[in-house]
Formats: C-alpha cells, sequence, structure tokens
C-alpha cells in the first residue's frame, strides 16, 4: 500500500471503495478529451471494476488515486517500460473536473515522480500534453518536467489529428 503526502492532497492505492467517486469524477468528457481513448468515455460501473481487477493484478503498484477530503478525485500512474526502455516510464494523470485549477495535479505529480524515482530502477520520466492542453503543460512545468519537443500530427482523439508535446524530467 502506497500513501504519499502531497500537502494539497494525498497519493495513495486505489480501494474498491473508491468506486462511486471513481465513476463520479471519471465520466466527464472534458476529463475524457486529455486522455487516451483507454480512459473510456462514458465511464461506467463496469470500466471501474475492470480497472480495479487490472489495478489488483498489478505488480509493482504503479497507479494510484488522488485523495482530498478523504475522496479519490483523480488519478495518477508511472506506465513503467521494458527492453531497452527499461529505466523509463511515462506518467499520467487526471483529476475530475470540480478540482481543476487548485494545484493538485502539480502536487500528485511532484510526489509521484519522487516516489517513482526513490523506488522504481528510473532514470527518466516522460509525459505527452495534447495539443491545446495547456493547463498540463503547466502542471508539467511546474513539477520541473520540461518540454523537450513537439510530435507533429501523432494522436487522434475524438476525430481530430493533433500535435502532441513532449514533456521528460531525469534523476
Amino acid at each position: 500500500m502506497v500513501r504519499l503526502d502531497a500537502r494539497i492532497c494525498t497519493i495513495r492505492s486505489w480501494q474498491r471503495s473508491d468506486l462511486e467517486s471513481l465513476l463520479r469524477h471519471a465520466n466527464d468528457h472534458d476529463v475524457w478529451i486529455t486522455l487516451r481513448d483507454r480512459f473510456p468515455h462514458p465511464y461506467t460501473r463496469r470500466d471501474a471494476e475492470a480497472w480495479f481487477d487490472l489495478i489488483e493484478r498489478s505488480s509493482p503498484e504503479t497507479n494510484f488515486a488522488i485523495e482530498v477530503d478523504a475522496c479519490a478525485v483523480g488519478g495518477i500512474g508511472i506506465g513503467l517500460r521494458d527492453d531497452v526502455h527499461r529505466r523509463s516510464a511515462e506518467i499520467g494523470y487526471w483529476l475530475g473536473k470540480a478540482y481543476w485549477g487548485r494545484g493538485l495535479a502539480t502536487a500528485a505529480v511532484r510526489a509521484t515522480t519522487e516516489w517513482a524515482f526513490a523506488h522504481l530502477d528510473l532514470c527518466r520520466i516522460d509525459a505527452g500534453v495534447f495539443e491545446g492542453n495547456d493547463a498540463s503543460a503547466r502542471v508539467l512545468e511546474h513539477a520541473g518536467y520540461l518540454r523537450e519537443g513537439r510530435m507533429r500530427k501523432s494522436v487522434t482523439k475524438a476525430g481530430r489529428t493533433l500535435d502532441q508535446w513532449l514533456y521528460a524530467i531525469t534523476r
């Protein structure tokens, strides 16, 4: 079980008791539009149960809830890579819309990045940000990530093909 104090929020292991909160915050078009398609929309009870099944089988644990006032209001995870990329990982995160603009995502990214460098054999963590998602770019910049480049026409979301910005931090 992981529990990290990020001052204005807590990063912790997901629990099955988070199901209703997960449904409430994840089932939002404005959240979905900034994420990969593997994050479903609409976000159903079946999706939440499948998510809990997946993370319960995962080892090491690398996906966490973002908690505010004892409620899971978002998620953050480290996607481990393999082969020659085994010391690199991708960070991904989302936050319920009611919690946007409070600095929570930045605090969560900072805490999770520090944890990942301390507990996983990583030398690099990166993140992709869809063109137009300036808020997520600011989160990463405020957490110490640097924009390394623009990947032109690299993602297609909701029928639109977009550029993606690549951010990274190294140990």
